[in-house]
């Protein structure tokens, strides 16, 4: 049977402690179906808190303290899961203003090995939550912009109820550098960025307006802490080598394995080509849209911006099968093959232009159709070569995000 360790960061929380654990014991004792422990982390207390712990750890087995010098939820969750021998940790406010009903659809997930990481979301459809209008606007301005800067698909970064698998928490916990407030955010980043699955549990939360959160502080902390995560996902500083790896899901039917999972050269270009299709399509639409207005390279330029879009995106799912964990690597690289392929067509269009200063609409889409299919060909060899190197063949994880 799988086993859980429940963690409570508390600081200063001498009166609140006991009820807590009493509560959440109660609860877990009739109602939680796997084994479990609940470890209580004293962040450098200056009050009995530390005390009162080590009283309620000597009353019962099933509760064990651990103290620290130095303040930071961040710096506790790392401490305690990275020390844990559990199968599963879960983290969760001392106040419990998450309804404890969400522990169990917050942990299956884990112990079934259906994801990996596991939140609480109060911001994910079917959650009901208490709070004042300025937390909640803040929170989702905040979460709306990790979303905006990051891709991110979970909806609710810094919700105090998660839990992860402990063999995949290890070596990512090696990679978080914030021991305070953006530890929460920077997990779940660090996560997505290496194809972790993160799976959402919508909660019923009510504020503790005892908070002590010093909101200002920790947004721009928060700010710092998006720049920071941002530079390590370009520089590759963000990739994780030693996480478990999750087996890829297999197709069913034979010529797709054959076809699409082995890496095979015919279904690159198979893939390519349609999507390149579709792409060139779009290109010369836009293109004879915008040209009524605007000048060539104006024109030309918005309209491959567009369609580039779509076609990087497109070939990273269904051409090479690439992992989103590369994601910051393939748009930079990808900036660049635009550029050329851009450099080029745009080129062909002013050597034409040089020939003939004022060539008929049908000649001048003619130059940009034969530029745009060369362009294509030397854009399929960047890709595959330089772009999605061996791509197919790499190992990867689900790259999916789930929500409950």
């Amino acid at each position: 049977m799988a086993t859980v360790d429940i963690i409570i960061p508390v600081f200063n929380e001498e009166r609140a402690l006991p009820g807590c654990v009493r509560v959440l014991r109660k609860f877990l004792l009739e109602q939680f179906p796997f084994e479990w422990t609940i470890t209580v982390v004293d962040n450098a207390s200056t009050d009995g808190t530390f005390r009162a712990a080590q009283s309620i750890a000597a009353e019962t087995s099933d509760v064990r303290v651990l103290h620290l010098n130095r303040k930071g939820r961040g710096l506790a969750l790392r401490e305690s899961w990275g020390a844990s021998e559990a199968d599963i940790v879960v983290y969760m406010d001392v106040d419990l203003s998450t309804g404890l009903d969400a522990l169990l659809p917050l942990v299956a997930p884990l112990v079934n090995g259906h994801s990996d990481i596991s939140i609480g979301s109060r911001l994910a459809p079917g959650a009901r939550t208490v709070r004042g209008p300025k937390r909640e606007f803040l929170s989702r301005c905040y979460n709306r912009l990790i979303r905006l800067t990051h891709g991110a698909r979970f909806s609710d970064a810094q919700c105090g109820f998660k839990a992860a698998r402990t063999e995949v928490i290890r070596p990512l916990l090696r990679q978080v550098r914030d021991d305070a407030w953006f530890f929460d955010t920077e997990l779940l980043l660090l996560a997505e960025h290496n194809g972790l699955r993160v799976h959402e549990v919508p909660v019923d939360w009510v504020e503790d307006t005892d908070s002590r959160v010093d909101v200002a502080g920790t947004a721009l902390d928060d700010l710092r802490g998006l720049i920071r995560v941002a530079r390590a996902k370009a520089s590759g500083h963000a990739w994780v080598a030693d996480l478990p790896r999750r087996p890829e899901p297999q197709a069913t039917h034979p010529d797709a394995v054959l076809g699409r999972r082995s890496g095979g050269l015919s279904w690159q270009l198979l893939s390519f080509t349609a999507v390149g299709a579709i792409s060139t399509v779009a290109h010369l639409a836009l293109y004879a849209v915008f040209r009524l207005w605007w000048p060539l390279l104006l024109a030309n330029l918005v309209a491959l911006v567009l369609t580039t879009l779509f076609n990087t995106e497109a070939n990273r799912r269904f051409t090479f099968a690439a992992p989103r964990a590369s994601t910051g690597r393939i748009h930079v690289q990808g900036l660049l093959v635009f550029g050329l392929y851009y450099l080029f067509t745009s080129a062909a269009l002013l050597i034409l232009h040089a020939v003939d200063p004022a060539p008929a609409r049908t000649l001048e889409l003619t130059v940009l159709l034969v530029s745009a299919a060369i362009g294509t060909a030397g854009r399929f060899l960047l890709l595959r070569n330089w772009v999605f190197p061996g791509a197919p063949a790499r190992p990867t994880r689900d790259r999916s995000s789930v929500r409950g």
